[in-house]
């Protein structure tokens, strides 16, 4: 499972940060690892320089293995925070899929 991290230009992709989330994906997602082929990451600071709320976004876009990309979407205040919550969503996401694929 590959995990890329893109950011925009006022997020600032330290090489700390970029190793800290790409571990943090691949421990949540560890046990759909052979369903997934990619993840890729986007983070983004939707009012640039200027403080806001909820203001950074984090969307995670994963590729599984014979199917449509799914992506999702979390927007919180910190880097941390919208991350995580992405993190939450696209797992449950994942779980979804591959539990109706076993099913059927």
């Amino acid at each position: 499972m590959t995990i890329q991290i893109n950011t925009d230009k006022t997020i600032t992709g330290e090489e700390r940060s970029s190793d800290f989330f790409s571990s943090q994906i691949a421990e949540a997602l560890e046990r759909f690892e052979s369903h997934i082929t990619r993840i890729e990451v986007h983070l983004k600071d939707e009012n640039g320089k200027k403080d806001g709320f909820k203001d950074i976004s984090c969307l995670l876009e994963a590729r599984l293995e014979g199917r449509q990309p799914i992506a999702i979407s979390n927007q919180a205040n910190s880097i941390d925070l919208a991350v995580t919550g992405a993190i939450d969503k696209i797992k449950s996401a994942i779980e979804t899929i591959v539990e109706k694929k076993q099913n059927h």
